[in-house]
């Protein structure tokens, strides 16, 4: 199937952001546009794209369930040389998105072929499974990583996370309040949905910054 990208950010911008979607969403969900909007904002070109299972739903509108993440490695590499980046690339994504790309990330950075990976939720464990955990490669990854998780993520808390054995190459933003979108309950935390956005598009530019030195 042939790539179609959504593109966010200027042309010229010094790192480039692929984005894939989570299990369930698509790469226009409202949560995806509003990460990509923030991150385009701060001087990022973000391209995002969709898995076939994803894309053939646009087309029957039948909810199949999605693959296992293992099968869309080659989808995924499909997608960095269609989009075809010059300058530095990031790879990353929503959910399982991000989780696709981490499985192919060490083996393409140690190619010079991306700079880094960033994921916006990584899904540690499913819900309610939190002893089925997805962080056996992350434990000697070699690519430099930022993750974006919500303190109250149900895919991976903070006292979760805090538990397990991550490569020093990764770093966390926390995010307070913030479920599997990011979204915090401005009630109960004081930040709203926006703020974290912004925080997220700061610390992601800055992040990226470092990597393009």
């Amino acid at each position: 199937m042939a790539h179609r990208f959504l593109m966010d950010g200027p042309e010229d911008a010094g790192i480039t952001l692929l984005l894939a979607h989570g299990a369930g969403a698509p790469m226009d969900s409202a949560a995806m546009s509003a990460s990509a909007g923030a991150l385009a904002a701060a001087g990022l070109r973000v391209a995002r794209f969709e898995f076939d299972y994803m894309a053939a739903r646009r087309q029957s509108g039948a909810r199949k369930p999605p693959p296992r993440a293992e099968t869309l490695e080659g989808e995924y590499h499909a997608a960095i040389e269609a989009l075809g980046t010059a300058g530095p690339l990031v790879i990353g994504g929503k959910s399982m998105g991000g989780r696709v790309a981490s499985m192919i990330a060490d083996d393409l950075h140690a190619k010079g072929r991306i700079a880094g990976l960033l994921c916006l939720g990584y899904p540690f464990h499913p819900i309610g499974k939190p002893a089925q955990l997805r962080t056996a490669h992350l434990a000697e990854m070699r690519t430099p990583a930022l993750i974006a998780q919500g303190t109250r993520d149900l895919f991976g808390t903070r006292e979760e996370v805090a538990t397990y054995a991550l490569s020093p190459r990764i770093e966390i933003l926390w995010l307070e309040d913030g479920d599997h979108d990011l979204k915090p309950r401005k009630a109960v935390s004081g930040f709203s949905a926006a703020d974290h956005l912004a925080t997220l598009a700061a610390a992601v530019s800055a992040w990226a910054s470092r990597l393009n030195a």
